[in-house]
């Protein structure tokens, strides 16, 4: 297999899978040794067994696939969410440099050359809550809502309910959650720990929204 014949059969994806190219009569041992020197030249990106991204400029015109792009299809079946989610949406004020995920399946770590993925386990029964993202240039991933990444975040952690766990993890900016789905959910989820947290949470949101109003108030009478 030569270059050329490798961008003509992955089109315009900047993301693509072996299977892709053992269709027909050819030699699999060939195309994974192409694969291989390929790899070793720099001018692809082995993310994990069977799945490249192409490297640099080797590829014009095809874009670079984004972290949230990559985390759906290194383990499919899976969407961004807990702290990933969060902090994009300003809920938490960390900058996160490790994707995170979850999955039904096994947990599991990838360290690529193109970022750091990781995903949690949750049961079948926790798997929802998502939407589908769109990333731009026609791409599209699968992440949960602002919502349900606190949630999962809330169910994988045994301290959940601790005032002193929501202290350290310091969500800010509650009024662009919407506390009555974010409650509706963790009914849902039917967890105390998830319930309690979001009952502290939902505390949390007024206190805040009656100090905003007090302080209205008092800025608006000495004017």
């Amino acid at each position: 297999m030569k270059w050329n014949e490798l961008l003509n059969a992955v089109g315009t994806e900047p993301l693509f899978e072996t299977g892709l190219l053992l269709v027909g009569g050819v030699d699999r041992a060939d195309v994974m040794r192409q694969l291989s020197r390929w790899v070793a030249a720099g001018k692809l990106v082995q993310l994990r067994r069977g799945l490249y991204a192409f490297a640099g400029s080797h590829a014009p015109g095809l874009r670079t696939p984004g972290p949230y792009e990559i985390a759906n299809r290194l383990v499919p079946g899976s969407y961004v969410s807990l702290s990933s989610v969060l902090a994009r949406a300003g809920l938490i004020p960390e900058h996160v440099p490790v994707v995170t995920s979850v999955t039904t399946g096994r947990p599991a770590r990838y360290v690529t050359p193109l970022g750091t993925f990781v995903y949690r386990h949750v049961k079948s029964t926790m798997f929802w809550g998502l939407q589908t993202l769109d990333l731009g240039a026609g791409a599209t991933a699968f992440a949960a809502t602002p919502e349900k990444a606190l949630i999962d975040l809330l169910y994988l952690e045994h301290d959940a309910a601790d005032p002193a766990y929501l202290q350290e993890l310091r969500v800010q900016n509650l009024d662009r959650l919407r506390l009555d789905l974010l409650e509706t959910m963790a009914a849902r989820c039917g967890v105390k720990r998830v319930i309690r947290a979001v009952s502290l949470i939902s505390a949390m949101a007024r206190d805040e929204d009656a100090s905003y109003e007090t302080w209205a108030a008092a800025r608006e009478d000495g004017l």
